[in-house]
């Protein structure tokens, strides 16, 4: 983010987002941090708005949406996997309903530069029933961010913004125009019917969010997200997103029409413009979901080959879709693969799994890395917190000899967002034969640029915060054994560790803990200011008192 903000800047999809919300007056910013929407919150705070980060998506969600209950702009950010773990707040939030503006942002992958699938989260907002504006670049990520804001407020909906990795990263110009205010203060009024989702409730709930949806479509067709750009007859093109911009750069002499406002559609809108062009082609990254919607309204409208839902779309890859060549296209280019860090305390951690032949239940993060050579030591990644349950239904069901072997590991982080649940799961229905749960700890959120979570001790800005510690947690939650090992210290064994662990046929966690090689110096300079903080705090308290005595 720019030290000082101009009226003209440089900017990226995700600060732009972050300064359109500040200067909509946000009140809360609340997200789990997920490549590539981490940055969004992280330049609201630095433009001195409220962020916090939480356990995981869920919770930020819930949070916000008690935030809109009482009236205040609030801003919740993940990425597309992240909605996954929101959607039981989010489907009931459409009933619900919002006073204050609530904008979601849901930052996909396409091409999975750093996500385990590539799902398109325009599904969500026909599912839950909720508002969805989709920016081309960083000027419409700001316009559309503060247009978001107010539309939430019009239609009492949560509206989804969903940026794509191209968007969020990338940089473009963007003029800082004013953006539409709040309509008042927070302030709570009660109205049990619509905030408290009981079937006699939940039943009108839904026909009334039907009625706001047809009203949406209504505001959709001349709304400013609705862009047509009329230009020759002969071909006409429908996009979303990035791919706009695609499309504009790919074939400068066709009409666009860009679907800002994409749920609900702008059917009207769309029915005129393939009427006024020859041949029409819609253009979109991910799943053919306009292409479905438009043809089931009859419309005469051209896709793209299977080929292309694959990976991102470029401009290149536009034009080959306008010249219907769906020939193979070249491979890319091999670059490095990835690797955990040398000095990273995870490295023995995977060659002790790989000497003892442990069945690893592995998790997301960095540590995922494990799984390639020269350890070897993951046999399956599902999702956030997978791991524990994973674990557990291996030993469930294995012979006896190899469910001895298997191990879940897991990340401090990723712990926190939703391992919990597991440790419980371990604990209710213990395998026969106990289960061994390895938790790297490495004192931060390192994959996504080393964030704070609730087991740091600091919070967004690396501030003094609240801390879990994950030891006295697993104690008080029923585990018979939990170990606290440095993975990396002299003198440490971990092949015995792990090996007393499998061997004990208990319910056992070994906690691997030693800082991130990256984050450690900066780690070590938050706990410095933070001492230093609460000794100034102190002595000003103790001037305090010795001035009143």
């Amino acid at each position: 983010m720019a030290a000082i903000l101009a009226d003209r800047m440089l900017l990226s999809g995700d600060e732009a987002v972050a300064l359109a919300a500040f200067n909509a007056g946000v009140r809360l910013g609340t997200g789990y941090p997920g490549t590539p929407s981490t940055e969004i919150l992280e330049a609201f705070a630095r433009l001195g708005g409220k962020a916090q980060w939480a356990p995981n998506e869920k919770v930020a969600l819930e949070v916000a949406l008690g935030a809109a209950f009482g009236g205040a702009r609030t801003l919740i950010t993940m990425k597309h996997v992240g909605v996954n773990v929101a959607a039981d707040a989010l489907f009931t939030a459409a009933y619900t309903g919002v006073s204050g503006g609530l904008v979601l942002v849901s930052a996909d992958d396409p091409g999975m530069a750093s996500s385990q699938n590539e799902q398109d989260n325009r599904h969500y907002a026909r599912a839950a029933g909720i508002l969805m504006l989709e920016p081309a670049d960083s000027q419409q990520a700001y316009d559309f961010t503060g247009a978001a804001f107010a539309l939430s407020e019009r239609f009492q909906l949560p509206v989804m913004l969903r940026m794509t990795t191209r968007v969020c990263h990338s940089k473009s110009i963007v003029e800082q125009t004013p953006v539409p205010p709040p309509a008042g203060d927070p302030d709570f009024r009660r109205d049990v019917p619509s905030r408290v989702m009981i079937p006699a409730y939940a039943r009108p709930a839904h026909r009334k969010l039907r009625h706001k949806l047809a009203l949406a479509a209504e505001y959709a067709e001349h709304c400013a997200q609705t862009v047509v750009d009329m230009k020759g007859k002969a071909l006409g093109i429908i996009a979303s997103g990035v791919a706009a911009a695609h499309a504009r750069e790919a074939a400068p002499e066709a009409s666009i029409l860009q679907l800002g406002f994409s749920y609900p559609l702008p059917m009207q809108a769309i029915r005129d413009f393939v009427a006024s062009v020859e041949h029409c082609v819609v253009i979109e990254e991910g799943d053919p979901i306009l292409l479905t919607e438009l043809r089931a309204d009859g419309l005469a409208v051209e896709g793209k080959p299977d080929s292309f839902r694959f990976g991102e779309l470029n401009t290149e890859r536009v034009r080959r879709i306008l010249a219907h060549d769906d020939s193979p296209e070249a491979a890319p280019l091999a670059g490095k693969p990835p690797a955990l860090c040398e000095g990273c305390s995870h490295r023995p951690v995977f060659e002790a799994l790989h000497r003892l032949d442990c069945i690893v239940a592995g998790d997301i993060g960095c540590y995922t890395l494990g799984v390639l050579p020269p350890f070897s030591g993951m046999d399956t990644c599902v999702c956030m917190g997978a791991s524990i349950g994973v674990g557990l239904g291996l030993r469930h069901v294995l012979p006896a000899a190899q469910a001895r072997r298997v191990v879940s590991v897991i990340g401090d982080s990723t712990f926190m967002h939703s391992g919990l649940t597991g440790v419980a799961e371990m604990v209710y229905n213990p395998p026969p034969g106990g289960h061994v749960l390895m938790i790297l700890d490495n004192g931060t959120t390192a994959m996504t640029g080393q964030q704070e979570h609730p087991g740091t001790g600091r919070g967004l800005m690396h501030e003094a915060a609240g801390k879990i510690v994950f030891e006295d947690v697993l104690r008080a939650m029923g585990v018979d054994s939990v170990v606290t090992v440095d993975p990396m210290a002299s003198g440490t064994d971990l092949d015995q560790v792990i090996r007393e662990a499998l061997d004990s046929g208990k319910l056992s966690v070994i906690v691997a803990r030693r800082p991130c090689i990256l984050a450690a110096p900066k780690i070590r300079q938050y706990e410095k200011i933070i001492i230093e903080k609460k000794k100034t705090a102190e002595s000003g308290r103790q001037g305090s008192g010795a001035e009143a005595s």
